[in-house]
C-alpha cells in the first residue's frame, strides 16, 4: 500500500470540525479551497487571515521530490538531526533520464550516467523512511495522482508542475528544497494566504475540444502572470463532467499563468478514480465527508461574492487552442490558427508529435491519440513527422500495452521513450536541434502535443 491510510483517516476525522470552527470564526461560508487551508493549520486560527497579506503557518500532509531537486532538500534534511522524516515523503527519479533512442536503452544509459546520484537518494531515502521511485517507475506528478494524492489534503513538491494534484481535490504547492525540508523535519510552513480565482465552467466538452483546451482558454484570460499569489478553484456542471485526470491537466498547466495551485472539489469522477488506482479505502472515506470536499453551495450559488476574481467559460462554446509559440498564454482557436500563423510569420509544418509529460500522459490522454492513429494505420499510412509517446507511469506503460496501444503506435512508426519527464523539460537529445531554427524555443501547447 503506497499511500498512508492512517493520515488520511485522521485528517478526514477531523475536517468536519475544523471547517465548522472556520466558518464560524470568518462569518461566512467558505470555499473549497479555503476549507482545505484552514483545516491545515498549525495552529487555530484566531481570527480570518486576510488574502493576498498575511502570512501564515501551514501543516501539509506530505512531500514529494523529483531526483533534481531532490539532492539538496536531502542533504540539508540530513542535518535536522532526525531518524525519520515528520511527514510522509517520496522521492521520484524521472528527471535525469535523456529521451533519445527509446525507453530500454535510454533507461539504461541514464543509470550508468546518474548512478551517483540514484545510489545517493536511494540510500537516504532507506534511511529516512522517505519512499522512493527508481528511474523508469514514472513522473513524479502521475505518480503522486495514482498512488498519494487525496481529496482536501495539502501537499508540498519539489517541481512547479506539483499542482497536478489539484485534479484529485488537494492543495498541492511546488516550492524549494529549503520549504521541503523544513516540513520533512517537522516545522510549519509559511505562506502568504492566497487570493482566491474562480472559474465557474458550464456546458459540456464537445468534438475534438479536451480538458487542456480549458487551460489554455485560461491561460489566454489571465496571462502568465495573471494566477500569481492565487489559488484557482474550478467549479459548475462543466467541472463536474470532467475526467479526474482531465481535472490534473487542467490543474497542472496552472503553473504556466503563475498560480499558486488550482483545484477541484470533490466528485464522482474522482471517487471512480480511486477505485480504478486501487484506492477504494480512499473513495469510501471521502464519499462520507463528501458535502465537506467541496464549497459551501452559497459560495457556487453566488461565486462574485466569494472569489476575488471570477471567469467563466461555456464548454459547450469551446474549441481546441493551440498556445504559443514562445509564451504559454498566447492563446489561438484552432480555428483562427492558418490567418494568425501567417499574419505572425509562424511555421505552420509539424516535425515532432510528442503525447506525454505530465501534462498528457494518463490512460485518457493516450486512448484519445491511438483513436487516430489507428486510423492513420488501417490506411496504411505512416507519419511524416516524428512521433514519440512518452507514458507518464509504469502503471500507465503496462496497461497500455495490454490494450494493444503501444503496437498500434509503432505500426505508425511512433519511438516510446521511458516513463520519464524527457522532452518536456528539454532532456531530449533531439535530432535536427543543431540546425538551431528559428522556432526551436516556440511553445505550442495543444491537447495531445
Amino acid at each position: 500500500m503506497a499511500f498512508d491510510l492512517d493520515l488520511i483517516k485522521k485528517t478526514y476525522s477531523e475536517f468536519e470540525q475544523k471547517v465548522n470552527d472556520a466558518r464560524q470564526l470568518i462569518g461566512r461560508p467558505l470555499t473549497f479551497t479555503e476549507k482545505i487551508l484552514y483545516a491545515h493549520l498549525t495552529n487555530p486560527a484566531t481570527r480570518a487571515y486576510e488574502r493576498g497579506a498575511d502570512y501564515v503557518d501551514f501543516a501539509p500532509d506530505r512531500v514529494a521530490m523529483q531526483d533534481a531537486t531532490a539532492q539538496m532538500a536531502l542533504l540539508q534534511f540530513m542535518q535536522a538531526g532526525r531518524d525519520k522524516v515528520a511527514v510522509p515523503s517520496t522521492v521520484h527519479c524521472d528527471h535525469l533520464i535523456m529521451a533519445e533512442t527509446g525507453a530500454a536503452a535510454d533507461l539504461k544509459q541514464a543509470n550508468t550516467e546518474s548512478k551517483e546520484v540514484f545510489d545517493f537518494l536511494a540510500s537516504v531515502s532507506n534511511k529516512y523512511g522517505i519512499g522512493f521511485w527508481k528511474p523508469g517507475a514514472g513522473i513524479i506528478h502521475q505518480v503522486v495522482l495514482e498512488n498519494y494524492a487525496f481529496p482536501g489534503g495539502m501537499m508540498i513538491g519539489t517541481d512547479s508542475h506539483t499542482v497536478n494534484a489539484g485534479g484529485l481535490g488537494m492543495v498541492a504547492i511546488g516550492v524549494g528544497g529549503a520549504d521541503a525540508c523544513d516540513v520533512m523535519a517537522g516545522l510549519p510552513w509559511e505562506l502568504k494566504m492566497p487570493k482566491l480565482i474562480g472559474v465557474k465552467l458550464t456546458g459540456k466538452l464537445n468534438g475534438w475540444a479536451a480538458p487542456k483546451d480549458i487551460i489554455l482558454k485560461v491561460a489566454g484570460i489571465l496571462t502568465v502572470k495573471g494566477g500569481t499569489g492565487c489559488i484557482v478553484e474550478y467549479f459548475g456542471e462543466g467541472a463536474i463532467s470532467l475526467s479526474c485526470t482531465g481535472k490534473g491537466t487542467i490543474c497542472n498547466m496552472g503553473a504556466e499563468i503563475g498560480a499558486t495551485t488550482s483545484t477541484f472539489g470533490y466528485d464522482e469522477s474522482m471517487s471512480r478514480y480511486l477505485k480504478a488506482t486501487g484506492r477504494e479505502e480512499i473513495a469510501t472515506l471521502a464519499d462520507g465527508i463528501a458535502q465537506h470536499l467541496t464549497a459551501d453551495a452559497e459560495v457556487y450559488a453566488d461565486p462574485e461574492k466569494y472569489f476575488d476574481q471570477l471567469i467563466e467559460i461555456n464548454l459547450d462554446e469551446l474549441e481546441p487552442h493551440l498556445n504559443g509559440p514562445f509564451t504559454p498564454d498566447l492563446a489561438t482557436p484552432i480555428s483562427k490558427m492558418k490567418e494568425v500563423a501567417a499574419a505572425n510569420d509562424w511555421p505552420t509544418k509539424v516535425e515532432v508529435g510528442l503525447i506525454g509529460s505530465c501534462t498528457n500522459s494518463s490512460y485518457e490522454d493516450i486512448s484519445r491519440a491511438v483513436s487516430l492513429a489507428k486510423q492513420v494505420s488501417e490506411k496504411g499510412l505512416k507519419t511524416k513527422a516524428e512521433f514519440t509517446i512518452t507514458p507518464g507511469s509504469e502503471q500507465v506503460r503496462f496497461t497500455i500495452a495490454r490494450d494493444g496501444f503501444l503496437d498500434t503506435f509503432e505500426k505508425i512508426g511512433a519511438t516510446v521513450f521511458a516513463n520519464a519527464c524527457g522532452p518536456c523539460i528539454g532532456m531530449w537529445n533531439r535530432v535536427g536541434a543543431e540546425k538551431k531554427k528559428k522556432y526551436d524555443c516556440a511553445f505550442f501547447q495543444q491537447k495531445l502535443c
